[in-house]
């Protein structure tokens, strides 16, 4: 009788003590989508392989199309460059962004995703932390883009701050544009169908447009795809501004043409992914 009394009096502080630890508050939407965006710049950290695209391609493009085209469209290797730097810039951005698909897909069907469910976070704060990270992307693009056309002699005639708008403007378009991809990624069965489809998709988008040459020397039926499509209303305004020339119109399409996307696909692919997930 005394042991059972001692061991109940020793028993209720315990109990008493844990009923008032309070559990602690989930984190925010914003702290958890920082913190999973995080988890995907280890990633590349710890895998450097997945930064190839956005340092040599960029690289290959600049070197292939200016001293094998240049001399045949312009006349002249440099002046070549002026004009088409812009555009393999906002083609390597461009192109960068349907990694996001692919990664979301592998993400998935390894299971990732079914960890993050159980966890008492934002549901698409996983999402939404893989578009942010990929943005670490579009900047070293950028960065590869530039530095390796200032190499070669590429001298924009803007200003400083005309040169950040115009890789601020090509920064968004692509994350706006990373949506659709995500969409991808969620709703395809595999990284490669993801890849297949999203490849299908941008290559139209970026060779059929105003980034190699000048649309007046292109047939009618192409001209007119070109004058719709919003990479080339992307591409005219990224030169406008290098140039020192803003084109107000072209750069109002572009921002619309984000708007829109963002508009359109960020509820498609949070609907999917609270499907998915």
């Amino acid at each position: 009788m005394t042991t059972t009394t001692e061991t109940r009096a020793v028993e209720r502080p315990a109990s008493s003590v844990a009923a008032r630890v309070e559990r602690p508050q989930p984190p925010s939407a914003l702290s958890a989508s920082l913190t999973l965006g995080w988890r995907s710049v280890l990633k590349i950290r710890r895998i450097p392989e997945q930064l190839f695209d956005v340092t040599f391609q960029p690289v290959i493009f600049i070197v292939m199309f200016v001293y094998l085209f240049g001399g045949a469209v312009s006349g002249s290797t440099q002046q070549y460059l002026q004009f088409v730097l812009p555009g393999i810039l906002v083609q390597t951005v461009v192109m960068a962004s349907l990694y996001t698909g692919i990664s979301l897909n592998t993400d998935i069907g390894k299971g990732i995703f079914d960890r993050f469910r159980s966890l008492p976070i934002w549901r698409p704060s996983a999402l939404v932390g893989a578009l942010l990270a990929d943005s670490i992307r579009y900047v070293v693009a950028a960065v590869v883009c530039l530095g390796v056309g200032m190499a070669m002699g590429f001298r924009p005639d803007g200003t400083v701050f005309d040169v950040v708008a115009a890789v601020l403007l090509v920064l968004v378009f692509a994350f706006s544009l990373s949506w659709i991809f995500a969409f991808l990624g969620l709703v395809m069965r595999s990284a490669g169908a993801v890849q297949g489809v999203s490849m299908l998709a941008m290559f139209p988008l970026t060779f059929a447009s105003n980034v190699f040459v000048d649309p007046s020397t292109m047939p009618g039926w192409l001209r007119a795809w070109v004058d719709v499509n919003p990479v080339s209303h992307l591409v005219t305004a990224v030169r406008g501004l290098m140039a020192g020339a803003p084109e107000a119109g072209a750069i109002g399409w572009s921002l619309i043409g984000c708007a829109a996307l963002v508009a359109v696909f960020a509820p498609l692919t949070v609907r999917a992914y609270r499907r998915k997930s």
